[in-house]
Order: C-alpha cells, then sequence, then structure tokens
C-alpha cells in the first residue's frame, strides 16, 4: 500500500481515492495482484520447518515453560513475505540468500527444545550467502504485518553459528 510492504487486509485503508495498491515488490506477478511466491516457498521447505526428534518412542516430548516461552514471536509467522520483498539484500540475492521469513522460521526449529537437529540444521546455513548477506538493515522488522523480529531471529542464528565453530 503506497509506500509500506503489508497486508491489505490487516491495514487501514484512507477513502482517498488516489490510495494504490500494488503487488509485492520484487517478485514475479502471475496476474492482477497475484506475486509468484514458488521460489519463496522452495526456500521456506530447504530449512525442513518441522519437528525432527531422533527419539522414536511413543512418548511426548514435553517443553518446559521457558523452553516453550523463546518460541514467542517465531511461530506466529504467516509467510506472507512482506518482510522479504522489504530486504534489500533478498532484491540482490534472491538465488542464494534465504530472507527474513525463512529464517525466522529457521531459528524457529533452532530455538525449539525438542529439536534434535540442531547441529544439522546449523551446518545447513553455514556458508556464506543463506545467513550472512543478512546486512541489518531491519526493513523486515519494521514492516512485518505481524510485528514480529525476523532481524533479531538472524542474529540469533549469527551467534549460534559462531558458537558452533
Amino acid at each position: 500500500l503506497i509506500n509500506d510492504d503489508t497486508l491489505a487486509c490487516l491495514c487501514k485503508i484512507d477513502t482517498n481515492p488516489s490510495t494504490a495498491i500494488y503487488p509485492l515488490p520484487h517478485m514475479y506477478v502471475l496476474k492482477d495482484l497475484v506475486p509468484d511466491l514458488t521460489h519463496f516457498y522452495e526456500q521456506h521447505k530447504s530449512v525442513q520447518p518441522y519437528l525432527i526428534n531422533d527419539d522414536i518412542t511413543d512418548v511426548e516430548h514435553y517443553q518446559s515453560k521457558e523452553d516453550r516461552s523463546k518460541l514467542d514471536g517465531l511461530y506466529e509467522c504467516v509467510l506472507c513475505a512482506c518482510c522479504t520483498t522489504s530486504c534489500p539484500s533478498y532484491w540482490w540475492n534472491t538465488d542464494k540468500y534465504l530472507g527474513p521469513a525463512v529464517l525466522l522460521q529457521s531459528y524457529r526449529w533452532l530455538a525449539d527444545s525438542r529439536d534434535t537437529m540442531k547441529a544439522e540444521r546449523l551446518k545447513f546455513l553455514d556458508d556464506a550467502f543463506k545467513v550472512y548477506r543478512c546486512h541489518t538493515i531491519m526493513n523486515c522488522s519494521k514492516t512485518c504485518p505481524k510485528h514480529l523480529n525476523p532481524g533479531k531471529a538472524i542474529a540469533q542464528i549469527k551467534l549460534e553459528m559462531a558458537a558452533s565453530h
């Protein structure tokens, strides 16, 4: 809307007749306001956005309240791609940089105490582009319609990667 990347369904639109609505920037448009999110979803799939636990017993994997609270602000992402399309690093490196939304989702599983694949997840992210193209411009955190902070999640991934070396 006008100069902001946001969801039109969540944004109050002025009754001014000159209000303009555009599709997500820096994405191919399939039709009208519908962007092609195929590559975005392929990147999301690449981080294995689901719980992986090697313990194959039939016992539930409980979390403490403290561990569960670490996931607040991570699982609420609706994958609208507003943060990703507002990120200059993503504009310049769409093919290699995963982008804020995918990295937020990646960190959601890195922070989950029930997941046993943390080392493998960090190893997958450990290259010059997937995470390190983030230059902390923070457009992602400014534009998120859910008021999440992908920039903070990316910083946490970088800290965990540094600690694992």
